[in-house]
């Protein structure tokens, strides 16, 4: 194979394409994978036929790879399109180590550097095979111009929307400049720049919009649904109130056991040699210069866990008690300072020691690549499907068992409306995000179908049956249904609450 192949730095104007039979040994040298995943393949095949693609895939599928394969092997250059800094650098990171010649092109992007990937492009020929760009950097005139240059030499490979969703005003995380990606299909012509869109929560209405939005015609467009289901991860919905929870207890104590009952299953299976102790020293430091104190050998490794709430207050607060529990927790919120910020994501990902668990409003998030997450924990209902799905799909990436509980209440039902609310949507988005709201909520309280199958049903991304045994539902459904009853508060009592205002809140969220 041509060493120009596999060092794509070396500036390739006439670039030898790889045989689609070689497209494992690829996979192996660059990408360090042993194997494809299913339809993994397929995808990729299509798209160095250059052939217009929607990919709606789970959390953890490896979507990402079906663009970034194909940027090595094809001539040209491909443009990533991705909604967040986080998301950007931890990919653009781990293709520079492979030796790609990546880059990115943000708002924190030093001037000398971006200088540079601009001349780059000016060229007409650029070096780069990967720029990762925000949407919002696609839609100034002067970055056009120089994709148009880019265009007119026939360098322009693919057009790649990551978050695909974010064009949607009915989606979860709506973007508005998400909704201007469709000049690429409207102004590129003669060659057609070939676009693949990819997403892991679209519904219907969402998926019809970004075909819509970004020009794509239905005729040379192929489609793969791979399915949300994520048959690895474990779903229950715990049921509380103000009052406490469905055990009649404080709901922390509930959250307190549920973990360390974790730990204790874990412990007992690596006594039994069951599972192979993680113990090897660590030493995690931030990209602002923040060192964790190295992991010395521990008797037994850690559980490594996100717990969502759903303001800044609860996630200090819950953090501090877990801590004091006897379980490492660091909060994570918008609120605090960057190198703390940047300190707990890189020591969690190093599973430091005091990072087992990391409480988190929704500002952890995308851009998350640790695999051995064993169990995401909503302790307060999100503001949507969409976003719980995500979130929950960010256990057990590694295929192993993971588990993933809501502890619901209707108070916190009626509290996150309240928020909603107060955010001064517009009228699409609000009525889209009530929809998934009021959904979300059905599959908390719909005691009589797997919770598999409710989020399958909900995205529609095809066909999947009753799980057996990974969900509440399966496992015990008259069970989850007494438990339901005694755990939440009444219809009747939310709505006085609801008329005292004593649901509104001037917490600061993020």
């Amino acid at each position: 194979m041509p060493s120009t192949v596999l060092n794509p730095l070396a500036p390739p104007r006439k670039p030898t394409t790889i045989p689609p039979h070689q497209l494992d040994y690829v996979l192996r040298k660059v990408f360090h994978k042993p194997s494809f995943r299913p339809h993994q393949r397929e995808i990729i095949l299509a798209a160095l036929a250059s052939t217009d693609l929607l990919i709606l895939a789970a959390t953890s599928f490896g979507k990402s790879l079906c663009y970034q394969l194909p940027a090595i092997l094809h001539h040209g250059i491909t443009l990533v399109i991705s909604p967040l800094l986080a998301l950007m650098a931890n990919q653009v990171s781990a293709l520079h180590s492979a030796g790609i010649a990546v880059a990115s092109l943000n708002s924190t992007t030093p001037l000398a550097e971006r200088r540079r990937i601009l001349d780059d492009l000016k060229s007409g020929h650029p070096i780069i095979r990967l720029l990762y760009v925000t949407p919002e950097t696609c839609v100034q005139d002067g970055f056009r111009k120089i994709i148009r240059v880019v265009h007119a030499q026939h360098e322009l490979a693919r057009v790649a929307v990551d978050e695909a969703h974010c064009i949607s005003e009915w989606g979860h995380d709506f973007r508005p400049a998400y909704k201007q990606l469709g000049w690429f299909k409207r102004e590129l012509h003669d060659p057609e720049v070939p676009v693949m869109c990819v997403t892991a929560t679209a519904t219907e209405r969402v998926v019809g919009d970004i075909v819509r939005m970004m020009g794509l015609e239905e005729g040379r467009l192929r489609t793969f649904r791979c399915g949300a289901a994520r048959g690895n991860l474990h779903f229950e919905v715990r049921y509380k109130s103000d009052e406490g929870d469905e055990m009649g207890r404080d709901p922390f104590e509930g959250l307190v056991g549920w973990i360390k009952g974790m730990q204790r299953r874990k412990r007992k299976m690596e006594e039994a040699g069951l599972l192979k102790l993680k113990g090897k020293p660590t030493t995690a430091t931030s990209t602002t210069g923040l060192t964790a104190a190295p992991s010395a050998t521990r008797s037994h490794s850690p559980i490594s866990g996100i717990i969502y709430t759903l303001s800044r207050t609860s996630c200090e607060l819950l953090a501090t008690a877990l801590t004091a529990a006897g379980i490492p927790s660091k909060p994570f919120h918008a609120g605090l300072p960057a190198p703390t910020k940047s300190l707990t994501l890189t020591a969690w990902a190093a599973s430091s020691p005091g990072y087992d668990v990391v409480v988190a409003t929704t500002a952890f998030g995308m851009g998350i690549d640790k695999h051995d997450v064993r169990f995401v924990a909503h302790w307060c209902l999100p503001k949507s499907f969409e976003g719980y799905y995500q979130e929950a799909g960010r256990a057990g990436r590694d295929g192993r068992a993971a588990s993933c509980v809501l502890w619901y209440g209707r108070e916190d039902r009626d509290r996150v409306v309240g928020f909603r609310e107060g955010e001064g949507e517009r009228r699409t988005a609000a009525w889209g995000r009530a929809e998934s709201l009021r959904a979300l909520v059905g599959w908390a309280e719909g005691v009589g179908k797997c919770r598999h199958v409710g989020i399958q049903d909900y995205f529609g991304n095809g066909e999947v049956g009753r799980c057996g045994f990974a969900c509440d539902v399966c496992k015990d459904g008259e069970g989850v249904r007494k438990r339901m009853e005694r755990g939440l508060a009444s219809e009747e009592w939310c709505s006085t609450q609801r008329e005292m205002g004593v649901y509104e809140s001037g917490e600061e969220y993020y």
